[in-house]
């Protein structure tokens, strides 16, 4: 299991824009540098990606929630 976790403070958003599908759903496949989300700070975006391959057990914050440096966004199992 691995903990992907913000590089930096903002606020997270599982889609890449308004009206655009999530980038992943709990439960799907992902891959070493596949893309998981964003974090905006001052309106500037910042892709998060996976750190780990595996599935995506679990959201640790909420599409729009606040996180700080180290904190969990996702949580990857093997699979």
């Amino acid at each position: 299991m691995a903990d992907i976790v913000s590089p930096l403070p903002g606020i997270f958003y599982r889609k890449p824009g308004p009206g655009k599908p999530v980038f992943v759903e709990e439960g799907d496949t992902v891959e070493v540098g596949q893309a998981i989300g964003i974090v905006e700070i001052m309106k500037q975006f910042s892709e998060i990606r996976s750190s780990a391959a595996g599935i995506l057990s679990a959201f640790a914050v909420e599409d729009g929630g606040m996180v700080n440096p180290g904190d969990v966004i996702v949580t990857v199992t093997a699979n």
